[in-house]
């Protein structure tokens, strides 16, 4: 399953998402151009093995390296997700709230993961964690809203509005699912796909998005 939109729209612009892609875009593109891109992911990417909490510059790449991306797909499909679903919570919260609870639901993911591989020397990078706190948000705020999603039947592509409660819990189980499995097969330490800032970062955001919004923002009705 793909999405490719959502059917209600919030009729606000999301200044906040908009920038945050730009952003976004325009870090990669300086991570295309360094003439030493280890060098700039060891900087700005977070190192587990390089945290020191006693140590405050250690603790700063829990923010910078949700800016960082592995490559095209990578930031591709993450800032697809953050321009479908991140316009209707930036609604329901507010321009301002919006970007620190982006900017939290980062951090508590990373966070999330960081303490099951905390040994790690291998760097952990990109907005996915941010943005499932977003998805979280969608959830609490937005449950009966449909998502246009690209289903294959019979090896064909259909586009189907199917509800977000659906797609997003099914979305979670799945990212709860493969984290659990990195616990027992060890994948964390050779790379790989972070399930469980993913999962936490979408719990961080379901939990706490009410109390950053207003009551007669979000309810559909």
């Amino acid at each position: 399953m793909f999405p490719i939109s959502d059917t209600r729209h919030s009729g606000k612009f999301p200044l906040v998402t908009f920038i945050l892609i730009i952003t976004n875009l325009y870090i990669f593109f300086l991570e295309l151009l360094s003439f030493d891109l280890e060098s700039f992911i060891a900087r700005f990417s977070l190192i587990p093995a390089n945290v020191d909490i006693t140590k405050p510059e250690t603790l700063t790449p829990f923010i910078t390296s949700m800016f960082l991306h592995a490559g095209f797909l990578h930031i591709g499909s993450n800032m697809w997700f953050l321009w479908i679903f991140g316009d209707n919570v930036e609604a329901a919260i507010g321009h301002l709230k919006y970007f620190f609870f982006y900017i939290f639901s980062g951090i508590a993911a990373m966070f999330i993961q960081y303490i099951f591989i905390a040994d790690s020397s291998l760097p952990m990078l990109g907005a996915s964690g941010a943005i499932a706190g977003i998805l979280g948000a969608y959830l609490r705020f937005f449950p009966a809203n449909r998502i246009n999603t690209i289903i294959p039947i019979f090896g064909l592509p259909a586009i189907i509005a199917i509800p977000a409660s659906f797609t997003l819990i099914y979305w979670f189980v799945i990212q709860a699912f493969n984290g659990v499995a990195t616990i027992f097969i060890a994948t964390a330490s050779i790379g790989g796909v972070a399930y469980l800032a993913h999962a936490g970062g979408f719990v961080f955001g379901f939990i706490l998005s009410k109390s950053f919004a207003s009551q007669k923002k979000y309810y559909n009705g």
